[in-house]
């Protein structure tokens, strides 16, 4: 096709979009700020061990799945180590206060089954309720990579309830609600505004079946870099992007920091949308659309613990856990009491080649919101000073504390402890806030919240986790739409399907 296209940003938006315009013979440059790429897929290393940042566990990679058929489309799909959590238990959820765990299957009879052995007199309820949320998926075609319609799509008055409203309208058990919404720190969910149609995307992904990535995530940013590269594409690292010179509402080119200019035909911001505007001249965008970009509510963050184990002091789990310390809180994770947190958080222990009885290291992500760093938000990573690290030990603490509870002795089986913040994951991912799912889908006003991939410059595009949908589905997804928005409607889908 002879044509250019530079994307700004090496996250999983990016580089799918980038695999996608560069496997239809578009000349890709992809310019990504980190030294390391993949934003959500980065790992780091200590001591020998790998430890992801972003993602852990994911839906879609079993045989048939959407992410499945988009890695075979692109001829990678050999490439990723990937281990399938046994069905029998894909999450495993534990209350604390009563003792009692519900252990999750994947498949959806097999979820509906044990549901109703945990709560047989909801049991006409769960079903009934499985039913719909597989059914709101069908409402949007993407999901199952069917051509999306001509015309405007009418979606059904539940697609847009709030997610704990469409929960209490077929099972009234609190407990059963609760547990129905266990998923929630996996898309932000937030009482009275999540949007149905997310709680159902998400749940519907995973209980289709969970999958994990062995030795790490990185490996699928570096597949896709591999497509980009095959084809006369270019994946630079380091090489942030300061400018994009706007005239007469076109791109004539972008900046670097070391004062490097790029030049294309198109252009694609795969970074959070209010960082693109900072890069633009003044009014090149009016003041609304500004002011919108700036309201929108974000997500909230989190606080990580990455813990390194002492060779076989820890058995290794193959499912993901989630901590609960009672009912009543699964919807206020974001609420933060100096307290008592954290209430619920989740934990795992990933995947290694060689893989055996016991676990190598432990991941745990606690939900925290933007607001408890708020007075070291002007500082920079290693830069924090003495009462930042004060408070990071800390919270660091207090989880330990809760997984001793859990695990007598747990820490004797610890030999190291790294911690991120949201402040580390807003300088990381470049995100505002810190927000891990980007910006927040709000029921209430979903025009306000929404975003499309088109902007009014001409060749300036938009992906990511902020325009469409968000985590390792939500976003290939989105990359699939700004593709075809540059190649033509279902081209890719098509392609996909054809494979």
């Amino acid at each position: 096709m002879n044509e250019s296209t530079i994307i700004i940003g090496g996250g999983i938006g990016g580089l799918f979009t980038g695999a996608f315009l560069a496997k239809n013979g578009i000349k890709v440059t992809v310019l990504e700020k980190n030294s390391i790429i993949g934003g959500g897929l980065q790992c780091f290393r200590r001591n020998g061990k790998i430890y992801e940042t972003g993602m852990h566990v994911m839906g879609g990679f079993q045989p048939g799945g959407n992410l499945f058929r988009i890695c075979k489309y692109l001829g990678i799909l050999d490439k990723l180590k990937i281990h399938h959590i046994d069905s029998e238990c894909i999450d495993e959820l534990r209350n604390v206060k009563t003792g009692e765990i519900f252990r999750i299957p994947s498949g959806k009879e097999a979820f509906i089954n044990r549901m109703s052995e945990y709560f047989p007199h909801e049991a006409d309820g769960i079903r009934k309720y499985v039913e719909e949320i597989y059914r709101l998926t069908d409402e949007i075609p993407l999901f199952s990579l069917r051509e999306e319609p001509k015309g405007f799509i009418f979606h059904s008055d539940k697609f847009v309830w709030p997610a704990d409203k469409l929960i209490s309208y077929y099972v009234s058990d609190e407990k059963l609600q609760e547990i129905l919404a266990y998923l929630n720190p996996l898309y932000g969910g937030v009482r009275g505004h999540t949007p149905a149609y997310i709680h159902a995307l998400i749940n519907v992904l995973y209980i289709n079946g969970a999958s994990r990535f062995i030795d790490g995530s990185l490996q699928l940013a570096e597949a896709l870099k591999g497509v980009i590269e095959s084809n006369g594409g270019m994946v630079l690292s380091h090489c942030e992007v300061t400018k994009i010179q706007v005239s007469e509402k076109t791109v004539q080119y972008v900046e670097t920091k070391a004062g490097e200019r790029f030049f294309a035909d198109r252009y694609v911001s795969s970074i959070h949308p209010v960082e693109m505007v900072r890069m633009v001249p003044p009014n090149t965008f009016i003041k609304g659309f500004v002011k919108r970009l700036n309201e929108i509510p974000n997500s909230y963050s989190a606080f990580s613990l990455y813990i390194d184990l002492k060779p076989e002091s820890f058995p290794y789990i193959d499912h993901t856990c989630y901590y609960m310390e009672d009912f009543g809180s699964m919807w206020d994770q974001d609420k933060f009491d100096d307290a008592t947190w954290p209430e619920n958080f989740m934990y795992m222990t990933p995947p290694d080649s060689d893989q055996g009885e016991f676990a190598g290291r432990m991941l745990v992500h606690c939900i925290m919101g933007y607001d408890q760093v708020k007075e070291w938000e002007h500082t920079t990573v290693g830069r924090r000073g003495e009462a930042y690290n004060i408070w990071k030990q800390k919270c660091v603490n207090k989880v330990l504390d809760k997984l001793e509870r859990i695990f007598p002795g747990f820490r004797d089986s610890v030999t190291d402890v790294y911690s991120a913040s949201p402040l580390t994951v807003r300088d990381y991912y470049h995100t505002k806030n810190g927000a891990i799912f980007g910006y927040r889908k709000d029921c209430e006003n979903l025009i306000f919240s929404q975003l499309t991939v088109y902007t009014k410059v001409r060749n300036l595009f938009m992906t990511g986790q902020n325009i469409n949908l968000h985590g390792i589905c939500g976003v290939p997804l989105t990359a699939i739409i700004t593709s075809e928005a540059i190649l033509g409607s279902n081209k890719i889908v098509n392609q996909i399907n054809n494979a």
